[in-house]
């Protein structure tokens, strides 16, 4: 065999694969990057995608007595796929004739898999190339504009690695909008600690990014004593439909009538108005469905959600900041209402262009955009919109999941950059291979095989799928699974346990009550109405029973 060569080319060859009898079964390894000379292209990219071994020396008395001394007479088979060649035009190109057998096949060096897979980037750095010390870069303006999709089974790393792309976003002053429901992404406000055999081998330091990260919650600091500030939103002038929306499916037209009944007598008597005047208006209401009505009302107010001091959208999204809305604490229900409230809030200021184009980044997708048929939420049409028509107002999405086959499929086709780390459940792998570009039988395969923090990158300015082996976290990581033997360890004192006291001391013990003035809307706890509303303008009387004989055409 020629000197250098890893092996020689065998038996039918074609223009887009062939295979390759290896000189020795450690010269090269699956997904491992090689060269073949082409008569007419000259050198050309191939990937190796299976090695097979085989001895037909080997006999089955030596099997059964597992004497085997000799193996030089097992033949190492490859088989291998043609990547191509970039062209004079810059454009990757496969050869138009086959390739020769008996021809030599070498390992591809470095300038020629970057310029044949794309990878002559240098902004956003998320990690090496496989096996490879070929650094990977993505782009920005691709990642945002053409939206991105993380997906992975749970502790695979999706977490770790969107805290890698938020850092090399901050880092390039992208403002960033975070829906955070396990407050995962506040610790990127905390130095990482990074061994240095991994810093030099990444070039990455710990970096804090506290100056420029921002935690809301929609709770109160109390339930979520990390958040800086709380977030509300707008309680001023509610529309029926704005209400309604949060309403649950099994409310019926009735109720909605008797809401929009309410709101339109309000606003014949008011210039501006809140929720307590709706839920006043509906008690007034002869209809006995008028109750399930003022429940729900009765519970968005509790929360403390709507204010007459709202979070403004252009407090959230500025320049080199990420705004976290962390939902700790926070109903799933309201979570979507707020969601989907904050997303069109988000769409109408960019495309009326008062806040900058950035990125929203949406964890745990799966609740938010479900897939027809498995649930349907309130959020779930402004983020189609968003990832639809997003990008012709610059404005990114990026969707991560631990459930790739209940995300809505009109997203995922909608991300021009998708990066997957290991998935097992075959309804996600078959949702993957039928919602993604460029992934094939093989990519299946090799998705449920892969370790930890290495991720497969589909993207369009990358020719073909990738392995990379996703870089340390500058910041810390805030989504570890906790230890539980640890904890138990932790807790459990080798000392005697402590006598219990006796019932009278404990009930003599004094009563600390906490005054401390949260920073939200004060719970209603009476159930006596309001007091009476007063017209801010003059009410005209209406002839023959007002609203009521406008909508159904008679008198009550």
């Amino acid at each position: 065999m020629v000197r250098d060569a890893v092996g020689v080319i065998f038996g039918e060859a074609g223009t887009s694969n062939f295979r390759i009898v290896l000189s020795d079964s450690t010269t090269v390894h699956q997904g491992e990057y090689i060269k073949a000379w082409h008569e007419i292209d000259g050198w050309v990219l191939a990937q190796v995608l299976s090695i097979t071994r085989s001895g037909d020396s080997y006999s089955i008395e030596e099997a059964k007595n597992g004497s085997r001394k000799d193996k030089s007479g097992d033949r190492i088979i490859a088989d291998v796929t043609v990547i191509g060649k970039r062209d004079d035009f810059g454009l990757l190109r496969s050869p138009t004739t086959p390739f020769s057998p008996g021809d030599p096949i070498y390992k591809a060096n470095n300038e020629l898999i970057c310029s044949s897979l794309g990878l002559s980037g240098k902004e956003m750095f998320i990690g090496m190339l496989e096996g490879t010390d070929i650094p990977v870069h993505l782009n920005v303006n691709s990642l945002v504009q053409k939206h991105c999709s993380i997906l992975a089974k749970t502790g695979s790393g999706k977490s770790y690695t969107a805290g890698v792309l938020l850092e090399e976003m901050l880092d390039r002053k992208v403002p960033l909008l975070i829906i955070d429901p396990h407050s995962e992404y506040a610790s990127l406000k905390e130095e990482g600690i990074i061994s240095a055999e991994v810093a030099g081998r990444f070039k990455v330091s710990p970096r804090s990014y506290a100056q420029y990260v921002t935690v809301y919650t929609p709770a109160n600091k109390s339930l979520n004593p990390k958040a800086d500030e709380v977030f509300r939103l707008n309680g001023m002038n509610l529309t029926a439909k704005e209400l309604s929306e949060a309403f649950p499916n099994n409310f019926t037209s009735t109720h909605i009538g008797i809401l929009y009944e309410a709101i339109d007598k309000i606003k014949a008597e008011m210039d501006t108005y809140t929720l307590d005047e709706i839920i006043f208006e509906v008690k007034n209401n002869d209809s006995k469905a008028k109750w399930n009505v003022i429940s729900l009302l009765e519970e968005i107010r509790e929360t403390g959600i709507l204010s007459t001091n709202p979070t403004s959208i252009e407090d959230l999204v500025q320049p080199g900041r990420a705004s976290i809305i962390d939902f700790k604490g926070v109903a799933p229900d309201i979570q979507s209402m707020i969601v989907a409230r904050l997303c069109n809030t988000l769409f109408e200021a960019r495309k009326m262009n008062t806040i900058p184009p950035g990125m929203l980044v949406v964890e745990e997708a799966h609740n938010y955009a479900p897939e027809k048929g498995f649930s349907k939420t309130l959020s779930s049409d402004v983020l189609r919109t968003i990832a639809s028509e997003g990008r012709k107002f610059g404005l990114g999405m990026m969707v991560i999941s631990q459930r790739p086959a209940r995300v809505d499929k009109n997203i995922l086709s909608q991300c021009g950059t998708q990066i997957i780390m290991k998935v097992t459940n075959p309804n996600d792998l078959k949702a993957i291979s039928k919602g993604l570009e460029g992934v094939s039988s093989y990519v299946e395969d090799e998705l449920m095989r892969l370790p930890p923090g290495v991720a497969m990158l589909v993207s369009t300015d990358i020719e073909r799928p990738i392995l990379v082996d996703i870089r340390v976290r500058k910041s810390k990581h805030g989504g570890e699974s906790v230890n539980v033997m640890r904890s138990v360890n932790l807790n459990s004192a080798p000392t005697a346990p402590a006598r219990k006291p006796p019932v009278a001391s404990v009930r003599a013990a004094p009563v600390i009550e906490d005054h401390t003035q949260e920073e939200h809307m004060p719970v209603q706890t009476t159930t006596a109405p309001p007091p009476k509303r007063k017209p801010s303008k003059e009410v005209k009387p209406e002839e023959g029973g007002g609203l009521f004989k406008k909508i159904f055409g008679a008198s009550k």
